[in-house]
């Protein structure tokens, strides 16, 4: 699939650029914006193009079937949104029970807009000790970005200060429903 991937990426025009987050074995990848349903397509194809192994966190009714064994081969892990459970501490357990082990969230937790993110990623790195890499699918320039590793300071208003202040500029595509 590497080599279709790259080629419909050389066809549509779309690059990846900045940090190469292969060069660590353990991370959360955050991506945003996400305001449609190519953005999980946009994903599946640089992590392959990239060669990454990271895995992906997806509502729970993504793995009912018909479909949710194709979601699960994929690398996803589904979410019961409905809840508050230990999830958390559950992905946590995960970075300790393997060497290499990366996943992808999309912390607006939905492709419509809203005025606050859910914040599980960060605490998810903040406990397993891995830093957390900002992935942008920016539609209007055809680019996906990672920028540097940002490491869970502690200080959770200003780590998201900062994640927040990234996203801002970047156009999903339909930027509407993007981060304000």
């Amino acid at each position: 699939m590497r080599l279709i991937y790259r080629i419909l990426f050389k066809l549509t025009g779309w690059k990846i650029v900045g940090y190469d987050p292969t060069q660590l074995t353990q991370y959360v990848v955050i991506v945003a914006p996400h305001t449609s349903n190519w953005d999980f397509f946009v994903g599946l194809a640089v992590r392959s193009i990239k060669q990454m192994n990271t895995h992906y966190l997806a509502k729970q009714e993504l793995f009912k079937p018909p479909l949710g064994g194709i979601f699960r081969a994929l690398g996803g892990y589904p979410v019961d949104r409905s809840k508050s459970t230990n999830f958390v501490d559950a992905v946590a357990q995960l970075f300790h029970e393997h060497k290499q082990f990366s996943i992808a969230i999309t912390p607006e937790g939905t492709r419509s807009y809203v005025p606050k993110w859910k914040t599980g990623f960060y605490f998810i790195a903040q406990k397993a000790n891995v830093p957390i890499i900002m992935a942008s699918l920016n539609y209007s320039s055809k680019t996906v970005e990672f920028k540097e590793p940002l490491y869970p300071s502690g200080n959770l208003d200003k780590d998201l200060e900062i994640i927040l202040n990234y996203y801002k500029t970047i156009p999903g595509k339909y930027p509407e429903k993007g981060v304000r």
